[in-house]
This record gives C-alpha cells, structure tokens and sequence, in this order.
C-alpha cells in the first residue's frame, strides 16, 4: 500500500499547527545542545521505520530546537518569512520533484522560470534582454554574476578562462566598497580571485561607496577591472550612489560593475523607493535573495547578466547524454553553476502572481514603515541610540549603561559590553529576535524588518519587550557599568 497520501496529510497538519501557533512561540529556540543531541542523534537505524513514526518523532524532537524565523517578530539577519503561495508552491516543487537543469526533464518548469524571470526583470527596471538565474541563495548569485565578469572581462584581454584558467592570465583588478558584504569575498575566493587582493574604496558614515573615491583609484590601475556595489548595506541599509559609480566605470575601456542587491535591489519594485536604485540599471550585473524580500521559502537566489553570451560562456557545460534544448526553449542549466536543481522558480512564480506589483511595493514599503516606528519607538529612551539613517528596513540600536551618554561614546568599551547583554537578554526572553553586529567599531543591536505578517502591534510589542530587557540588564549590571 502506498503509505504516501496519509503520510503527507498528517505532515501537513503538523505543519499547519506550526505555522497557526508560530505568532505566539518563543522566536528563538529553547532547546540545549544536549537535549537536540538526545532527541534527534544516536546511531543510524540499522532497520527501516515507519514513515509517520519518523516525521511525528522528528517534528517533536526538533520543535525546541526551531527558531521562529518565519514568524512575525524575527528580526534577525535580513530573513522574510513564506507568502502563502510561495509555502504553497514550494510544497508542490517537492512533491513534483523535477530537474530544473533543462527544458526536456520540465517543460513546466522551464516556462515558468521563464516567466518568473521576465516578471522580475520587468519589476525591478533591469534591462528586458538580461539573463536570469535561480541559484541558492544571493552567495550563489554573486558568484554567478561576478563568473561572468571574470569570463568577459579576461575575453576582452585575450585569455579563455573557462579553458585555461587563472594561470598566466592578465590581472583582473576587483574593486569593492569598505562595507562590501562578506558573500561577495566568499565569491571572489571561490572564483580565484582572491579575497585578500581586494582594493577596498573608502565608504561614507552609512557605508556607501564614495564615487569620487572609486574614480580616483581606478585611474591608478590599468587593464580589466571589476567593480562590485552594494544596493543596501547589510547594517544600515544605504545605497551606493550607482548614477556616478556607473560612469566611472563606463569610462574605462574593459571594465564590469556587479551589484550585491541582496535585499536592497527589492527596493526597485515599490515606487516610494525606487530613488535609492536609480541608475542601478546601468550595472552589467546583479545578485538578490527571494528569501529574503520576496518572502518565498528557502532556497532561492537570483542572478542576472546583462549580457547572457557572457552568462551563459561562464556556467555552461555539456555532457554526452545532454542535448541541448530547441529554439526558444530554456534550459536553466545555462544560467546556474549547477545540474541537479530545485525548480525555484515555481515559488517566484507563486509569489509574484500572488502578490502582483501592488502587493511587491506594499510589502517592501510595509517593512521599511514598521522599521521607521521601531526606531521611533527607541530613540530617545534613556541610555538607546540610534546609529544610521533609516532609509529602508534596517536598524542599528545602541545600549548605554545607566548614567552613561545616550551614545556610550565616552566609555566605548562599557557600552558595548552593555549592548552585548541587553541583545543577549532580548534573545533569551523571547518575545522578538534580533542579532549584534559591530559597526564603525562600535557593538550595535541590528534590526531586520523583512517578513510579510509583521504587523504595528508586532513592532509595538517587539520594542517594548527590547526596553523591558534593557532596563532589566541596567539594573542588574555589575557596579563598574554604572556611572
């Protein structure tokens, strides 16, 4: 008997009950390392198990060990939660269980990528000819992009990478902003480009590359350059200023610019924001989570090239077994770094035809609203300092111990240790989740306002709850923390 439809129905159910509770869990997880050890390790069965026994005892022993990132007041890294049609769709690509490599293992799938990637170019304003592909995660986009510099830029030089490699190739200079995020240096090293021979640009006091900076460096260097911008700093959520970065690079004769837009490029699609993109189209490259703004489960990066023989020269490979796909047929495969893929494109599809541009621009410009009165909610409150500019759905918070300055400025080293136990405090209460970071050498509390079913009483709630621990942790810090 196939032991299928009821296995999936009552996993469906367990999911159900996680999902319909999860606004009111602990956000993070409640479970020790030992107790996760003693529910979900031991040794490998050495007989099989029945299937239901096996998703009840891994849903029961893993519950502790979940955190509610998919809920409303998870504001931890940049991470969105699941549109329902997204979740929906998601279900179905596993139950379909196709092979995204090319149009012949899915001719479904191969359409709707196709036409999830023409929606989104459409959306954010990118060039309508552009390639797309949908890759793991914005680390996987930013490798695929900048592959595909590297292969354009050494092909102008003279040098086939693909088939020669790195060694006695011309030198590829990399430029990238100060605040350059760390999946573009995971990039480049895995690319061999190398993480150490970076030439940082000087940023400003948001983080944005200074455009004048970069076009006074790059007149000192010669032959093929790549310059890598940032759409939306990972701390505080600026934009490099693309219009000037754009000539700079357009000036020089055999020259690439990518664009990490991981979350920031989202901003393109809500017509309040599309300021902070503008000239953003000019790049000849750029990389972006769905996960993160699009809110569509776990995996799902995207990757777009200008121009797609550069794309396509960089990640293709064939096989004896593989005939490629007929005219006008796309065989994502092209586009990808790997063969064996999930079709990612159906939750895209599922969000986007679900949401409409409407509902896009809405839910970027909803987060961004609920981050402006998070930080309103904060600022001004004894020993609370706000860091940056908000200018989308990024906040930097600052803890002071009591009878310091708001900003902790004349005793650093107390107020970042103060900091440290107030976000340590947040986490263990429970009520919201947010995560530390350090900015200009400075410990900060970083919030992520990212998911769909964030409401104004979650923020209300979230900062009362990060105040409540605050004046919990002042009143219990060590007397050397008090001035």
């Amino acid at each position: 008997m196939d032991e299928r439809a009821p296995l999936l129905r009552r996993t469906a159910e367990i999911a159900i009950e996680y999902l319909d509770g999860i606004g009111e869990r602990h956000v993070g997880g409640t479970a020790s390392l030992e107790d996760l050890r003693a529910g979900l390790g031991g040794p490998m069965p050495d007989e099989p198990s029945d299937s239901a026994s096996v998703i009840e005892a891994l849903a029961a022993n893993a519950d502790r060990g979940l955190v509610a990132s998919a809920g409303p007041r998870y504001f931890g890294f940049v991470i969105g939660g699941g549109v329902p049609a997204a979740l929906a769709a998601d279900w179905l690509t596993s139950a379909w269980d196709q092979n995204g490599f090319a149009y012949v293992m899915s001719p479904a799938g191969s359409v709707v990528e196709e036409t999830a990637a023409r929606w989104l170019l459409e959306l954010w304003g990118l060039p309508p000819k552009a390639s797309v592909g949908f890759v793991t995660g914005v680390t996987m986009a930013n490798f695929s992009g900048l592959a595909a510099a590297r292969h354009e830029v050494l092909r102008r030089a003279g040098w086939d990478v693909e088939a020669s490699g790195l060694v006695g190739a011309p030198e590829v200079h990399v430029l990238i902003g100060a605040e350059a995020h760390a999946t573009v240096l995971a990039s480049l090293q895995m690319l061999g480009l190398g993480r150490e021979r970076v030439v940082r640009v000087a940023a400003d006091d948001q983080g944005r590359m200074r455009a004048d900076a970069l076009a006074d460096t790059m007149a000192t260097l010669d032959g093929p350059t790549i310059v890598c911008a940032q759409a939306g700093n990972v701390n505080t959520g600026a934009f490099d200023p693309f219009e000037p970065i754009v000539a700079a690079v357009r000036d020089r004769p055999n020259a690439w610019l990518h664009v990490d837009g991981a979350f920031g490029l989202w901003a393109a699609a809500s017509p309040e924001r599309r300021f902070l993109c503008a000239g953003i189209a000019g790049a000849d490259s750029w990389a972006t989570d769905g996960h993160k703004w699009l809110n569509v489960p776990y995996d799902s990066g995207i990757v777009v090239v200008r121009d797609p023989v550069a794309h396509q020269a960089a990640l293709t490979f064939g096989a004896s077994y593989y005939v490629p796909g007929g005219e006008g047929q796309r065989d994502g495969g092209n586009w990808v770094p790997d063969s064996s893929r999930r079709l990612r494109g159906f939750p895209v599809y599922a969000a986007l035809a679900s949401l409409g541009r409407s509902g896009v621009a809405d839910l970027v410009d909803r987060c961004c609203r609920l981050a402006r009165r998070m930080a309103a909610g904060l600022d001004g409150q004894p020993g609370v300092a706000i860091l940056n500019d908000i200018v989308l759905n990024q906040v930097l918070v600052r803890f002071s111990p009591p009878g310091d300055p708001p900003t902790g400025a004349d005793r650093d080293s107390g107020a970042d240790d103060f900091t440290r136990r107030v976000i340590a405090a947040i986490q263990a209460e429970g009520t919201c989740w947010a995560g530390g970071t350090t900015w200009k050498g400075k410990a900060a509390m970083r919030i992520s306002v990212s998911n769909w079913s964030t409401t104004d009483a979650d923020a209300d709630r979230s900062v009362a709850a990060m105040l409540r621990c605050a004046r919990a942790v002042g009143e219990a810090a060590p007397v050397a923390l008090r001035r």
